[in-house]
């Protein structure tokens, strides 16, 4: 009876001590804005840009690297996996796109080009601890990558948000069908793009060395 008694108190205290790790690699949106992460010029470019080349879905994460004319140099999308929100997860996650599809910048003095991610998902704009647990994983896979942190963006049934700015828009939103690549911006399609992704359409196949 004693031994069952601690092992069940051994594996409530793991329980409590995995779930306040996972609490501890998120960031909250006054976290966030204090982070000073650069504006966007044109957010709404750059969502209709991500939104008409990976048409994503619920559960859709799209991570895209801009340069420094915020022109997108390479994009990569996939569907986060049913777990707990853990931002070291998606930190792994999102390194690992990223690697696929552009070099790191580590050799840099100061990072040149910016990583952003857009995130599909259900719910309404308000921020969640998932939201808090991609900004996490945003901000370190960022660091590792050479990268300048750039915005986290939702995109919801009621339309996208850039959470810490309060900028948003109505179109797209998660349940818009693909624009038309020429309407997204000329910026969008400025340089060869590099993208990579786990969908069945060949835009979305297509993979960077």
């Amino acid at each position: 009876m004693t031994f069952g008694f601690a092992s069940s108190a051994a594996t409530s205290l793991n329980t409590s001590a995995n779930s306040a790790s996972r609490l501890a690699r998120m960031l909250e949106p006054a976290e966030w804005a204090a982070a000073g992460i650069p504006l966007l010029r044109n957010p709404r470019e750059v969502v209709s840009g991500l939104h008409s080349r990976h048409r994503p879905a619920p559960a859709t994460a799209v991570v895209a690297v801009l340069d420094h004319e915020e022109r997108l140099a390479a994009s990569a999308s996939f569907t986060r996996r049913s777990t707990p929100a853990d931002g070291w997860e998606f930190r792994n996650v999102l390194l690992a796109h990223l690697r696929r599809v552009i070099p790191h910048d580590l050799r840099r003095r100061t990072p040149v080009r910016t990583a952003v991610l857009l995130y599909c998902r259900e719910g309404d704009e308000r921020w969640t601890e998932e939201d808090g647990a991609w900004m996490w994983g945003l901000r370190d896979a960022c660091t590792l990558h050479g990268l300048r942190c750039g915005a986290y963006i939702t995109l919801t049934r009621g339309g996208w948000q850039v959470l810490g700015e309060g900028r948003g828009g109505r179109r797209p939103d998660s349940m818009s069908p693909p624009g038309d690549l020429a309407d997204a911006g000329a910026d969008m399609d400025a340089r060869p793009l590099r993208t990579a992704s786990g969908a069945a359409e060949a835009l979305r196949r297509t993979a960077a060395r």
